[in-house]
Formats: C-alpha cells, structure tokens, sequence
C-alpha cells in the first residue's frame, strides 16, 4: 500500500524560506505531540515553539489534523532516509545489512523518543497514515529479504510474515533500548537481534 501522498496532507513550500518555515513547523510539532499528545496540543503552541506566526501554520497546513497526518508521513520518511544510506554502504548485503538496519533504527529511535507516542496515538487520530507506516516499513523489508533469497543468501523464501516479524523486533528493541535505556550498547543489541534472524533464515 502506497502512502498518502503528501499533497493530501500539506502544501508543498515553493521557496526554500518556506521549505524552512514548514520544516520548523514539523519539527515543533513532533515535540509538542511527543510531550502533550494530540489533543493537549494545540495549533498556538505549535506555531509559539517554532517561532512562525500563526498565520504561517494555514500557509502549509489546513488543521492540527491535517498536520499530525503530515507529520506520521515525514517521520516515516525520516526513518527511512536515515536506514537507506546505511543500508547502502552496508559491507554485506541481505541478513547482515539488517542488523547495520536495525543499528541505525536504534540510533534514530534514541535521538526521536517522540516517534514512539506520535505513531501510538495515529491509530486513533489517523488511522490511514499509521496503517501505512507499518504496511510501507514491512514492504521495505520484504523487498530486501527476497533480495537476498534471490542472491541465495536465505535458504527460507521470505513472506510477509517474516517482514512484520523482523520490523515487530525492531519496533519493541528500539522501545527497550532505544527510548526506555538510554545507555545500552546499540551495536551489541543488533549483533544479538542480527544473529537471532541469522539463525532463523539463513
């Protein structure tokens, strides 16, 4: 399932002023719904913490609504981008690059605490968008496992329950020592998390 696109839920900035002012948006958005939850958080909030007027929020996006949706959108988006370079640059393709995957998750995850309530709260505030993270994120993984079964890396054909399964670990090992323990060792969790799944597929 593809996701929304981003026409649905805010304008697209023409200048680089606006991408700016739309960023800064966002970016007070995931703390303010990190810290209150959707419906303590308001849009005057909102615009005071990212230091626009408040006349700047209706420029990208139509209602507080229309901005949690944004939102869940770019912080999907945002994940993605920080995994696919690692992913890239990965030393060993298939089950290995997982682990360098799930290294950067982590990574993410401790440095964005906030993702964890604002993804929580979206099956309930918007349905659609949490519905396509979770579907976007497993088709992500999906595609790479039967890569690397293509390759011949993986003597299981991976299926789509083995995607939630690996993105199910990740989500709970990013919770446990990404957002609850802040001082785990992140490439020790995904070693033990890489050699479960190695053990599993390959």
């Amino acid at each position: 399932m593809a996701s929304e696109p981003a026409a649905k839920v805010m304008r697209v900035p023409r200048t680089e002023r606006g991408r700016r002012t739309q960023r800064a948006i966002l970016d007070a958005a995931a703390a303010e719904f990190g810290e209150k939850g959707f419906h303590e958080s308001s849009i005057v909030s909102i615009t005071i913490r990212a230091g626009v007027a408040l006349g700047s929020f209706y420029t990208y996006f139509e209602s507080k609504e229309a901005l949690f949706k944004a939102l869940v959108q770019d912080m999907s988006e945002r994940v993605r981008d920080h995994v696919a370079p690692v992913l890239a640059s990965a030393p060993r393709p298939g089950v290995e690059a997982e682990g360098a995957a799930l290294h950067a998750f982590l990574d993410f995850a401790r440095g964005h605490k906030e993702i964890y309530r604002i993804i929580d709260e979206a099956e309930f505030v918007a349905p659609e968008s949490w519905r396509a993270h979770y579907l976007n994120t497993a088709a992500r993984i999906l595609e790479r496992l039967q890569a690397a079964h293509a390759r011949g890396e993986l003597s299981a054909e991976p299926s789509e329950v083995h995607a939630w399964a690996v993105m199910g670990m990740n989500v709970f090992l990013g919770l446990r020592f990404g957002v609850m323990d802040g001082d785990a060792d992140l490439a020790e969790v995904a070693a033990t998390a890489n050699a479960l799944l190695k053990g599993g597929l390959s």
